[in-house]
């Protein structure tokens, strides 16, 4: 396993669909390319499918192409069709540098040596075997591997879900034991909030894998948690940064490694608000005749592949979120049990996350004030060391996020 010590002179480079959908966006690109070089770094840089849905190369629109045509192919054959994209775009970079004199060389996951299971739309890595991209790097060589996807033992494509190039970037991080992997996307940074909704959010210069993991998993949309989960078991470290500006961004690692000052580390208890909307919640009570009513009805979801979130178990029953797409099947599923539940949907799940709130006290205090103070109904909440979570109406998330966000000073 690498850890923060053992130096190779590599870097990873992580470029997303936005930062590779126009000529001009290529050009920053070749820019923090250049810029690394200039350092004499080896360099590997991974690379998304161009654009986003309705770009021409991007994977939305290439699955929705076959759609169009009447044909609803295999998960197979769409994962050999979801790769094209992100070949397209190593192709693509590997040209622009070669045509500028910097050689280049573009490789398949599969070439890679990234090796999956054959779970195809959402494969897991099961092995990385980085020799060839050693042997590339080795040569004097730029290596630009496609994210997104591997090959299974029997040699076909897979693509690795949502995240996938995200995932790719550190697992080929931890793989050759790099010195950093530098996640590039269209904002400066991981902020304290959505600054669609916060206007007065603020960049983090560093966060922990916990904390970053946490905020992943409740909303914040900047990096994949299965791609930090990664680089947390390598102990690599993972910059996110924008592509378009020259700032250092965000810096993701152990706390230990956090340097704020000069002699100094990051002491705060709450690191940023997220939220997930659209979310269902259902009350299911002891009924009479019923027994092992907990137990029936998490193994009722779990049969009918019903995502639960948001669980609270008491010997009078149970209450859990399920997604707005899913409540009338999973009111169904219940139904059929001879079971009445209470539906309450519209629901915003928002999350107060920080590495210092565990043995903290006041921390749930503050944020029930802040709720109150605008009059914003908990309908639910919960707790684990690092995150704190409330249940609130869809209509009054945005305000819940603004107002967290204020009482505890993240915007200073």
């Amino acid at each position: 396993m690498a850890t923060l010590m053992q130096k190779q002179n590599i870097l990873v480079q992580k470029f997303g669909g936005t930062s590779l959908s126009t000529p001009e966006a290529r050009e920053h690109v070749l820019r923090h390319i250049r810029r690394e070089l200039a350092r004499q770094v080896k360099l590997v840089v991974v690379v998304s499918a161009m654009g986003r849905s309705g770009d021409p190369y991007a994977t939305d629109t290439l699955l929705e192409s076959t759609v169009l045509n009447g044909s609803i192919p295999s998960a197979r054959e769409r994962d050999l069709l979801m790769g094209c994209g992100e070949i397209i775009s190593a192709v693509t970079l590997s040209g622009m540098l070669s045509s500028e004199g910097i050689p280049a060389v573009a490789l398949t996951g599969a070439q890679a040596g990234f090796i999956t299971d054959d779970n195809f739309g959402n494969a897991r890595i099961l092995a990385v075997r980085p020799e060839r991209v050693l042997r590339e790097l080795e040569a004097g060589k730029v290596v630009i591997v496609t994210g997104f996807q591997g090959q299974s033992e029997l040699g076909d494509m897979t693509t690795l879900g949502r995240g996938g190039s995200d995932t790719s970037a550190t697992a080929l991080g931890a793989a050759l034991h790099a010195d950093m992997v530098d996640i590039y996307t269209d904002v400066n940074g991981i902020l304290t909030a959505d600054p669609r909704i916060v206007e007065d959010a603020k960049p983090l210069t560093y966060v922990s894998y916990t904390e970053i993991c946490n905020m992943a998993h409740q909303g914040a949309k900047v990096i994949h948690p299965r791609a930090v989960e990664i680089a947390m078991q390598a102990q690599v470290p993972v910059r996110v940064r924008s592509t378009f500006a020259e700032g250092e961004g965000t810096l993701v690692t152990q706390p230990e490694q956090f340097v704020d000052s000069p002699g100094g580390v990051v002491d705060r208890f709450v690191t940023g608000i997220t939220y997930v909307n659209n979310v269902t919640q259902i009350t299911v009570g002891q009924q009479e005749g019923i027994d092992q009513l907990q137990l029936k009805v998490f193994q009722a979801m779990a049969e009918n592949k019903i995502s639960v979130d948001f669980i609270n178990v008491t010997p009078y029953g149970a209450v859990y979120t399920v997604f707005d797409n899913e409540a009338q099947r999973a009111e169904a599923v219940l139904e059929e049990m001879n079971l009445r539940p209470s539906i309450l949907s519209g629901c915003a799940k928002v999350s107060v996350v920080g590495g210092g709130i565990n043995g903290v006290p006041g921390i749930m205090a503050r944020i029930v004030a802040a709720l109150s103070e605008q009059n914003i109904s908990i309908l639910q909440s919960a707790d684990s060391n690092t995150t704190i979570w409330v249940l609130v109406k869809k209509e009054d998330m945005v305000q819940a996020v603004r107002a967290l966000h204020n009482q505890f000073q993240l915007h200073v």
